[in-house]
């Protein structure tokens, strides 16, 4: 049954009311092209801080953008008051494309994968070689997601005046990962920094590791006019150490285009996002075997070609084995 009549024009159309009196919603979506360019570096409840220009400017994400999150390390277009003066809030309206990202899941069952990090070059996994003891589960979870997400890693061993490196950097000597060993003494005085700075030139690099490692502490010889956090103490009992830094924050090398970006200390790193066929991108040297593989292969079953391939000389059988041990991490518990 129709409800008007053959000819109707605009005034015979009944509209609904707004109750709100505010304008209607539409799907057109503006373009922000006079947008400014920020850093975001560091979240916390909602509001971003972000770096325009020289200023640092406080930030929300605008509606339009939905679900989609920035994080510490994005690009981000922003409009609104970016004087950077007190009790002011500009607005996030752009999220730009990303060139890394390094994402972890609470636990290998949890489907909801977290971006902690983006557009990171470089990943320093951060580890002590005694008090708390390695954990090569967690460093090989954190390999797996910085080979899955674009950044290089950095292994970086602390407390070396308490155990020898030795037996560490055999397990990893065959991913030919460069590495930095470091004691506490070197914390102290700076020497650690300078060795670590070496590796940071030119780069944007996450630091990542599990409690009481000396990370932060690390990081603030770094950027020794960051004052914000306190070292804590590690549990004497557990060998767990208290979590000092609570959100992931960026940090500018002085007198340097470079960054570094603290992390909070995590004591698990789950892999449930991660698809295995990508890790293997990493191993430049073993990817050409992978092309008789049956398909869909996880490079870690009796019909992957890699076995043969590597009996024919055309790589390291100790390269093989670090792969599948990489793959075969999401099986196990970081503790292992």
């Amino acid at each position: 049954m129709r409800r008007y009549g053959k000819h109707t024009d605009e005034d015979d159309i009944r509209s609904r009311p707004n109750r709100k009196g505010n304008r209607p919603r539409t799907n057109i979506r503006p373009k922000h092209e006079d947008a400014a360019e920020g850093m975001v570096l560091t979240v916390d409840r909602g509001r971003l801080t972000c770096l325009v220009d020289d200023r640092i400017v406080m930030a929300m994400k605008a509606r339009e953008l939905g679900r989609k999150a920035a994080v510490v390390g994005d690009r981000v277009a922003l409009v609104g008051d970016m004087s950077g003066k007190k009790d002011t809030l500009a607005r996030i309206v752009r999220i730009e494309e990303r060139t890394s990202v390094l994402r972890r899941t609470a636990d290998d069952d949890d489907p909801y994968e977290r971006v902690a990090v983006a557009n990171a070059d470089q990943l320093a996994i951060v580890t002590a070689l005694a008090d708390p003891e390695p954990r090569p589960r967690l460093i090989d979870r954190c390999l797996v997601a910085a080979y899955d997400g674009g950044l290089e890693p950095l292994l970086v061993m602390t407390k070396s005046d308490l155990a020898a490196p030795d037996k560490l950097l055999e397990l990893y000597g065959d991913l030919d990962i460069p590495y930095v060993v470091t004691s506490r003494e070197e914390l102290e005085n700076g020497d650690a920094a300078d060795r670590v700075r070496e590796y940071l030139a030119g780069r944007i690099t996450a630091f990542v590791g599990h409690s009481g490692v000396g990370k932060t502490t690390l990081v603030n010889a770094l950027v020794p006019q960051d004052r914000r956090r306190l070292t804590g103490h590690v549990n004497a009992v557990t060998g767990r150490g208290r979590h000092t830094t609570t959100s992931a924050l960026a940090l500018p090398l002085e007198g340097t285009d470079d960054w570094v970006i603290d992390t909070p200390g995590v004591r698990s790193f789950g892999l449930a996002h991660v698809d295995p066929s990508r890790v293997i991108h990493a191993f430049p040297d073993l990817e050409p075997g992978t092309v008789g593989c049956p398909r869909a292969c996880s490079h870690d079953e009796p019909d992957c070609a890699l076995d043969a391939w590597v009996a024919e000389g055309h790589a390291d059988q100790a390269r093989l084995y670090s792969l599948r041990r990489l793959l075969s991490t999401r099986e196990h518990t970081e503790g292992d």
